[in-house]
Formats: structure tokens, sequence, C-alpha cells
């Protein structure tokens, strides 16, 4: 009883928990701002570098680096005392969720669909559904983690592992699945979209942790640093939508039913993926405490590189970023819906 009282405290931050609203309400703005002054702000659109959108890549940046200070390599040497919980996360985020995502979306927006969306544009959500479903959690499960009661340092490992194997498996795995669906993938701008959005960030967020935690301490750099960062990250993401929403409205307004088709096998994926990782772990006998992140990492998603990387293979207007855009939309409140289920099976 008392365990459970001590759990029933924990909430999850404010701009957190409301995620799913401010991104409804970027949806609006971005809409009106786009319907409004659309011809005044086409030219941010055109601000690009070997296909990268300047003003997104700082947007993305802002919240992607956060994150990066987070990761301590030093976790890695600790992988072999409990290996179990390690490989589910591997198996599951690489050899699993990436083809079920790609599934799942051929499934609806090739066949279910097929009414209502036309072949092209319907390779080209496929194609946001396999960029989103190929980039597992790194920032958001350790607040599902935090509410859940898993094992935080056990948490950070996995997610270190995560960042690790995205270095060398995300573009490969992208690159087939786009291959498979007849989408033409520009393998430069991908490795770019990588070495911009993971490998710097990755490199500058190792080096400030090092340095800060040598001069200030371990403790000054996660009880004050890291905390002040976090606004700006939620704030980066926020801008980020307002201005894909602001190029997106037209074709949103065209087809006012399409974020909710888009919704629903994203929903399915996240749903399935979290139940088969969730009974893995269980099979394997992992505790509570590392078998939900577990299951939380492979049920969501890295949306901040996968809006990134979709941007710069398909562009900002692209029906492939309205897709990860959505996965932003519907991840909270499923991904809260799964938190509730973990702690219920932990008070039984």
């Amino acid at each position: 009883m008392v365990k459970n009282l001590k759990k029933s405290k924990k909430q999850i931050a404010f701009f957190e928990k409301y995620l799913s609203l401010w991104v409804a309400l970027c949806i609006v703005g971005g809409i009106l701002i786009g319907s409004l002054v659309g011809d005044s702000i086409q030219y941010l659109s055109e601000m690009e570098i070997y296909q990268v959108n300047i003003p997104i890549a700082i947007f993305i940046w802002m919240m992607i680096y956060p994150m990066m200070l987070q990761i301590d390599l030093s976790s890695i040497k600790k992988v072999g005392r409990k290996p179990k919980g390690i490989l589910l996360t591997v198996v599951v985020n690489w050899f699993l969720k990436p083809f079920t995502m790609a599934f799942f979306a051929w499934l609806f927006f090739s066949n279910i669909y097929q009414a209502v969306i036309s072949t092209e544009l319907a390779g080209e959500y496929i194609a946001g559904a396999i960029i989103l479903g190929a980039a597992p959690c790194t920032a958001m499960v350790f607040v599902w983690s935090y509410l859940s009661d898993g094992d935080p340092n056990y948490t950070l490992m996995q997610v270190s592992v995560n960042d690790l194997i995205i270095l060398i498996a995300f573009v490969p795995i992208v690159g087939l699945l786009l291959g498979i669906t007849d989408v033409v993938v520009p393998y430069s701008t991908l490795f770019l979209s990588i070495f911009i959005y993971v490998v710097l960030p990755l490199v500058a967020g190792i080096l400030t942790n090092k340095i800060l935690t040598k001069s200030r301490g371990q403790q000054w750099f996660k009880e004050e640093f890291l905390p002040k960062l976090k606004p700006f990250s939620i704030i980066a993401l926020l801008l980020t939508l307002l201005l894909l929403f602001a190029f997106q409205g037209e074709h949103i307004l065209n087809n006012p039913f399409i974020i909710l088709l888009i919704g629903v096998p994203l929903i399915i994926q996240t749903y399935f993926i979290f139940f088969i990782t969730w009974f893995a772990g269980k099979k394997l006998h992992l505790t509570h405490a590392v078998c939900a992140p577990a299951a939380m990492i492979g049920a969501s998603n890295f949306f901040e590189l996968s809006v990134a990387v979709a941007i710069g293979l398909f562009g900002l207007k692209s029906p492939a970023a309205l897709v990860c855009v959505v996965g932003v939309l519907v991840e909270v409140p499923v991904m809260l819906s799964l938190v509730a289920f973990v702690n219920r099976k932990q008070s039984v």
C-alpha cells in the first residue's frame, strides 16, 4: 500500500503531460498561419543546404542536443551484467519494429485506404511511417520509465545502446524498406541527416557532459544544468511543428480527415510492439523495473530525428513529414495509457 501511495504521487512534467495539446494547438496555429500568410513565409522552405532546411535544422538541434547530454558511454560497460533486457530492446527495435511499421503502413495506406488515398500519396505516407518506425525513442522514454517505476540506470543503458546502433543501422534499414516501397532513396541526404542530427549532437553532448561534470560536478549537471535546457527543447519542438503545419495547411484542409487516417496505423503499431515486448520480457523473467522501460522504448519513437530525416528526404510540405508529425500527436496519450497498464500489473 505504501509503495502504491508513493507511486501515485509521480507526475509527468507540465509540458510533457500536455504535449498532445500543444501539438494540436500547433496544428491549428500552423494551418491558420499558412492560410493567412503562407506566401510571406515561403522563403523559409527554400533556405536549404544540400536538402537540409536551415531553420528546421536549428530547431531540431535544439531538441536533440539536450537528449544527447544524458548519454553516458561508461554505462555501456555494464551491459554484460544484465544482458537480457538490453538484448530484448535491441531485437525488438532493430529486427522487428521497423518491419511491422512498414507492414501496417502498407496494409492501411496501400490497401484499406486505397479508395481515398492515391497510390503516389500512399507511397509517401508509407515512407514517413518507415522513417518513424526505424528510430526508437531516446528522450521521452526517461519520462515513461520514471512514471512506471523503471530502473533509471538500466534505462540509460538501453537508450545509450540504441543511440549507438542508430549510427550504424538506421540508414541501411530505412534504405532497405524504402527500396521495397519503390521510393527513390537519396542516400547522400540520408547519411547527411544522420551526421547532422545524431553524430554531431552526440559528440557535442558527450563532450559537454564530460567538461561540465568535471568542472561543476555530477549533481550540478543533473539537477541544475539539464532542467534549464528542457524548456528550450520543448519550445524548439513546438516551433518546428508550427512551421511544418504552416506548409502542410493546404494539404490538410483539402483532406481534413487525413490526420485521423494516419493516426490509426501508428496507434495500432504502438500497442502491438508494446505488448510483444512486454510479454517477451515476462517470458524472459525480467523484473518490472527493466521490462517496463524496454517495452516503452520499443513502443515510442525518436520523432525529432524522424521529422528531420523526412524533411531532408521529401521536403517540408511532404506527406512523409506529416506522418512523423502525427506520430508526435498520438504518442503521448497512447504512452500514458501504457504507463497506466504496467502500473496496474505491478500492483497485482
